[in-house]
């Protein structure tokens, strides 16, 4: 059920691009037990100069492969879960040759009713689909 964001600069083949997402959503499904199928992901490249990033004051620099994730879930996960995610995806992403400093991830959650996977319903709130539990991904 999250909904990813993945911005990237021009520069990497389409098979990196959907690798950079592959690793992003395995880290999720393994971090937050969600089903394999459940997968929303915007994939967006920009050309050079219009994705910036520095380090918010930290001291490490950042390259032109700087990856920026944006996770739109539902609240309910806690700081430790959050915390192992972050890990996570930045595991995986090394695993497809993206430096730890060119990760930014931006987490954003929200409830059950702000929701519609199609047809203008809100499914969590109709029923159709089982609000997904908070407690196994603690």
């Amino acid at each position: 059920m999250p909904l990813v964001r993945i911005d990237v600069n021009t520069g990497r083949t389409p098979q990196q691009v959907q690798d950079i997402s592959s690793a992003v959503h395995r880290a999720i499904v393994d971090e937050y037990r969600i089903p394999e199928r459940d997968l929303f992901h915007i994939l967006t490249e920009h050309p050079s100069g219009q994705l910036r990033a520095q380090d918010a004051g930290l001291g490490f620099e950042r390259s032109e492969g700087v990856v920026m994730i944006q996770i739109f879930t539902q609240r309910g996960r806690s700081q430790d879960a959050k915390t192992a995610l972050f890990a996570r995806v930045a595991s995986s992403l090394g695993q497809v040759g993206v430096d730890g400093a060119d990760i930014f991830i931006g987490y954003v959650e929200n409830g059950a009713g702000d929701w519609s996977f199609g047809f203008g319903r809100a499914q969590y709130v109709t029923g159709e689909l089982a609000v997904p539990s908070a407690a196994g991904a603690m």
